[in-house]
């Protein structure tokens, strides 16, 4: 998944956002940071939200169920992910991949995940512990091949 196509999902999907989480437009505008007009245009279509605004909607409306749909149930790794051009430097906790991901490889206690929604690569430890994501699958093999290297060594 790219900027763009995320771009295009939420701004699509803006209006359902907004009335899943029972704002009125005024209120809406107000949350997330835009003009009520900028936000009508959005919705209608006639414009698309630029990242700052995609990516606080996606922060702020993480839990409903359109955001979850659009990247899983975990979009702001999905977000940081696609704006950092991967992730290779930090652990964080997972639920291990049971609902939104497939398992592309597994060897040596790490696992390499795909997001079925994203699209996106992810590594994980013997105890679920997210250390790299990617979007590039090329990319996210080279890294699961040199964890492997490294645990064997």
């Amino acid at each position: 998944m790219t900027r763009e196509e995320i771009i295009l999902k939420v701004s699509e999907k803006l209006r359902l956002i907004r009335t899943e989480a029972g704002y009125t437009q005024d209120k809406m505008s107000e949350i997330v940071g835009v003009s009520k007009k900028t936000l009508v245009q959005i919705e209608k279509g006639r414009m698309y939200a630029n990242w700052p605004t995609v990516v606080t909607i996606c922060a702020l409306f993480r839990e409903t169920e359109t955001v979850q749909f659009l990247f899983g149930n975990e979009p702001l790794e999905v977000l940081e992910t696609v704006a950092r051009d991967g992730i290779d430097y930090r652990k964080e906790k997972t639920m291990g991949g049971k609902l939104w991901w497939k398992e592309v490889l597994k060897q040596e206690g790490f696992i390499l995940q795909q997001n079925i929604l994203s699209q996106h690569y992810r590594i994980l430890d013997d105890e679920y512990f997210r250390i790299f994501s990617s979007t590039d699958e090329e990319a996210s093999i080279e890294r699961f091949n040199e964890l492997i290297r490294e645990k064997t060594l």
